[in-house]
């Protein structure tokens, strides 16, 4: 099956954090990964992606539904639900009716939809055995919700590259460039297209041991500039996410900076 009209929906994960062009332009991605690859096969493809950095479920959905529902996708992708589980006041019933919900929605305005479960940042964080129920209540409802409405289910609890440091960014959440390749042969690998094999070997050599050391710089560089910048933003009434935008809000054919390579880094 060929697409012509390929819409991503989410957060940073789907935004493409952490792995920026070369350039240093924008943030590439699995998304982009896929869509280049898609656009091979298929002349007339265009792609969106509506995703916006910081934002919960309940804001995807009535933020970027509408703006999909008019570029009349026949392939929406939605990855969310991350910033649902650090949130304040989480409550697994609610974020499971959120999740049926941006689902539902998706389904709704594309005859395929492709969702994902999270990964165990309990394998790379400090203190995140205090997540790990929070993920599995998310997980689980994604996977009904998939069941639910006929969704494409890519399930990423079970992946053994979370062990690997080398798969995430410096914050230890969002996906390296090698994540995002991995992720991209997972999408195109159940969309039955083929794609770069080495994506999804394992990386040649071991990751550098953690340390207290590391584990303290990662808390000082990447941890308390977030909570901080969280705490101010509740202060001032400012939602995670706000001032962003979409980095490609309309279909727009792949250009060739933006082209397919096995090797491309």
């Amino acid at each position: 099956m060929s697409y012509h009209r390929f819409v991503v929906l989410g957060d940073s994960c789907a935004e493409g954090l952490d792995d920026p062009y070369p350039d240093q332009r924008a943030y590439r991605g699995w998304a982009d990964f896929v869509a280049a690859r898609l656009a091979q096969d298929e002349p007339g493809f265009r792609y969106a992606n509506l995703a916006v950095r910081g934002r919960r479920l309940d804001q995807i959905v009535p933020e970027q539904i509408p703006a999909a529902t008019r570029l009349a996708p026949d392939l929406v992708a939605l990855f969310g639900g991350g910033n649902d589980v650090m949130s304040r006041g989480w409550d697994a019933r609610t974020v499971a009716r959120r999740v049926d919900a941006a689902v539902r929605a998706c389904t709704e305005i594309s005859p395929v939809v492709v969702t994902f479960t999270l990964s165990d940042v309990s394998h790379r964080m400090p203190l995140g055995q205090r997540m790990r129920p929070r993920i599995v209540a998310l997980n689980e409802a994604i996977r009904e919700a998939a069941v639910s409405y006929g969704a494409l289910l890519i399930d990423l609890w079970p992946d053994q590259a979370v062990t690997d440091s080398r798969y995430f960014g410096a914050d230890r959440l969002h996906l390296s460039a090698h994540g995002h390749r991995r992720l991209a042969a997972y999408v195109l690998g159940l969309l039955g297209v083929a794609h770069d094999p080495a994506w999804l070997e394992p990386l040649p050599g071991v990751a550098a041991p953690g340390s207290w050391r590391a584990d303290v710089h990662w808390l000082l560089r990447e941890v308390l500039p977030v909570a901080v910048s969280r705490t101010r933003n509740r202060m001032i009434g400012r939602q995670p996410g706000d001032g962003f935008f979409p980095k490609r809000p309309d279909l727009l054919p792949m250009t060739r900076d933006e082209a397919w390579a096995p090797g491309n880094a």
